[in-house]
């Protein structure tokens, strides 16, 4: 394609060397390139990379790339691979959303990065535009259902996605790398996550719905569907769309064809990793449970914190009390968990005849 459009563009400028010309020129050769897609997929049902309308391409990963890291994967279709890591904190390390409306605090987030060199780009790297903030919304939502409750699992869990390469559907392979790396750090999630992309070329009445769509059909498309979820159903949709509305029939379609190849992505997962790790990794923080009387809370505490703060600084551990008397210890080594389970205890003790 490039070599083609150098050469037309080489005629072009030797007759008549403008900019406007040389646009022109780009211009026609671009709605040719479109024209000849859409044929092509309509009429032999050709895609641009060779691949039939239902073929997915090939699915690839590994897991703990990063050992220093809580659990980590990295999840390659085709050319789209994401690298996703995870930290496991503490309830001191909630994302907190201060609003008008008041506070909202999650215990599971995850962050979407789209560098330029991911494109084959150099560009200056700034702060997360409506790209990251979205692709993160609808990667974070299609995970959240499977998350374990806080009850069962009190850490907060970070995901960071760092997208190496794109070629469409960085989101979708967000949500597969990100349950990869879940599996690996050892998160009880309930079910595997996987997300596909699914497109369509419309003419008149023929229309054709794509599965994994390249960058080049998302954007000479007519569709662009992505569909996350598990085996069993469906977590997260989101739908771009550049003709007028969708019929009942067509979105049945789009689904079920997006389930078909979300299956086999799910199968190619679970030879990288079939199930999370009994534990999590030996550099995360340990957390421990106690349970005092609620109305022992403020003496915990103490004046302005003073109590509390002294049986961290002492022990080297992380204290949170919750409203019911639960007190979470977290600590890297269990001797500092011990030794402070020993002073909260101290502080909160109820007298009891016969007990010293």
């Amino acid at each position: 394609q490039k070599d083609v459009l150098l050469e037309i563009l080489d005629d072009v400028e030797a007759e008549e060397e403008t900019l406007e010309v040389t646009k022109d020129a780009i211009s026609i050769l671009s709605d040719i390139e479109k024209e000849e897609m859409r044929q092509s997929i309509l009429n032999d049902g050709k895609r641009v990379d060779g691949r039939g309308i239902k073929d997915i391409r090939p699915v690839s990963g590994e897991v703990s790339v990063l050992p220093r890291a809580h659990g980590s994967a990295i999840f390659t279709r085709g050319q789209t691979q994401a690298l996703c890591v995870i930290t496991l904190g503490t309830k001191g390390d909630e994302d907190v959303n201060r609003a008008l409306t008041g506070e909202v605090r999650r215990p599971f987030f995850l962050h979407y990065n789209f560098p330029p060199y991911s494109t084959g780009e150099v560009k200056r790297i700034m702060g997360p535009g409506r790209r990251e903030i979205g692709h993160g919304a609808l990667a974070e939502k299609a995970i959240q259902p499977v998350i374990p409750d806080r009850e069962g699992f009190r850490y907060t869990t970070r995901v960071v996605s760092e997208i190496l390469e794109s070629n469409a559907s960085s989101s979708m392979a967000t949500v597969c790398g990100a349950t990869l790396a879940l599996m690996d750090a050892g998160v009880s999630i309930k079910k595997p996550v996987a997300g596909v992309g699914v497109g369509m070329v419309k003419e008149g009445d023929r229309e054709v719905i794509l599965t994994d769509m390249l960058g080049a059909e998302d954007f000479l498309g007519d569709m662009d569907f992505k569909v996350a979820g598990t085996r069993d159903g469906v977590t997260a949709i989101q739908m771009d769309i550049k003709i007028e509305g969708v019929t009942p029939d067509l979105m049945q379609r789009a689904i079920h064809q997006a389930r078909e190849a979300r299956l086999y992505v799910l199968d190619q997962m679970s030879e990288i990793i079939a199930e999370p790790r009994e534990d999590i990794s030996p550099y995360a923080p340990r957390i421990y449970e106690i349970q005092i009387s609620p109305s022992k809370i403020k003496d915990l505490i103490g004046p302005r914190g003073k109590t509390v703060q002294a049986i961290q600084e002492e022990t080297g551990v992380t204290v949170d009390i919750e409203d019911d008397g639960t007190v979470a210890i977290t600590s890297f080594n269990a001797e500092g968990a011990n030794k402070a389970e020993e002073m909260i205890l101290a502080v909160t003790a109820i007298p009891e005849v016969g007990k010293e």
